[in-house]
């Protein structure tokens, strides 16, 4: 007889974790963000912390991003990012999560005469006041914004890679109407400098999106791969090339990717041998946790709590840490597992 709902959960909160798939902006505490609304003389469609927690409610993926907009707004200065950056990694360690690859995306922001180097610099000053845990950077290039902003993005973050620990790039943004294809010689420019890379694709729009992703941009990871499940050929492909999705399965039930969460298709992916990790995506804009993320596979998807780990560990497995690195996680996720029998 297993663990009962509540006790299962309390193992997952005290279970070592790690995050690949998270976005900064979407992870700040509803406290802190709400530091900032007051901080910039408050806002009308915000008036309680109460108001601001119910915006974060969905109709659909476009609405998400206008509300993704809307709180990028009170990000105005470079010591915010500092501020929300240790905010976050606070919030994460006492997760207990041990690593995390993190997506933050500076092109938001040029409007308001912030450098992507600044943003990012700022960034790892907060990242740097919470030493409990390690968080990679991953710039994401905003495929809204086009290839050519794209290229100025990574070019500019190549100067300063090393610095503040930027290990990738990615695209995020509205995958609907803008599919992968264009951003094929980006990505050729940022393997030839170093960097890893992943794309969401299969989150809003179908194969065809994840296709692009793997064929013109040649990924490292897919972000999301939901509809994948749509195309059997590309699932063969996926489990024979290994190539590892980052899913987010409360994500895509908040912003009506999927219905319910029995009808993500995460347990298909396992079952085929396709690689995978879960995640957040943007904890505090779906009232989740990476905790709840492993409830859902539990309750809904079936998962038993020894699978959970082995997803832990493939999510080890495909994080960009060098092989070393993995090694050195990798027992400490073990260490923190308890009973294999559970």
């Amino acid at each position: 007889m297993g663990p009962s709902l509540g006790s299962e959960l309390a193992y997952l909160q005290q279970l070592p974790k790690i995050e690949l798939h998270l976005h900064l902006e979407g992870a700040i505490p509803l406290s802190s963000l709400w530091q900032l609304v007051q901080k910039y003389g408050g806002d009308p469609e915000a008036p309680t912390i109460e108001a601001l927690a119910s915006k974060f409610r969905y109709r659909d993926f476009p609405h998400f991003i206008d509300t993704w907009m809307w709180k990028n707004q009170f990000l105005r200065e470079y010591e915010d990012f500092s501020f929300v950056a240790a905010e976050v990694a606070r919030d994460l360690s006492a997760q207990n999560i041990l690593y995390a690859e993190a997506f933050y995306s500076p092109g938001d922001f040029r409007r308001r005469g912030m450098t992507v180097p600044g943003i990012t610099e700022a960034i790892r000053k907060g990242l740097r006041q919470v030493p409990d845990i390690e968080i990679a950077l991953i710039t994401d290039l905003i495929r809204d914004h086009g290839p050519e902003r794209g290229e100025q993005t990574l070019q500019a973050i190549h100067e300063v890679r090393d610095d503040f620990g930027v290990i990738g790039i990615g695209i995020g943004g509205s995958e609907h109407l803008f599919p992968p294809e264009p951003y094929a010689p980006v990505y050729e420019r940022a393997r030839a400098l170093g960097f890893r890379t992943t794309a969401h694709a299969g989150e809003v729009s179908g194969p065809e999106s994840v296709w692009g992703a793997v064929r013109a941009l040649r990924v490292d990871r897919i972000g999301h791969g939901t509809r994948a499940i749509e195309d059997p050929g590309l699932l063969d492909h996926l489990a024979e090339r290994r190539i590892p999705l980052e899913l987010c399965v409360l994500s895509n039930l908040r912003t009506g990717v999927i219905g319910s969460v029995a009808e993500h298709p995460a347990r298909v992916y396992w079952e085929r041998g396709i690689p995978f990790s879960v995640n957040t995506d943007d904890p505090k804009l779906f009232n989740t946790s990476l905790a709840e993320e492993y409830l859902a596979l539990h309750d809904e998807l079936g998962f038993s709590t020894a699978e959970i780990h082995q997803v832990i560990e493939q999510g080890v497995a495909s994080s960009w840490l060098p092989n070393a690195r993995k090694s050195a996680l990798l027992e400490r996720v073990r260490a923190g597992q308890g009973a294999p029998d559970r």
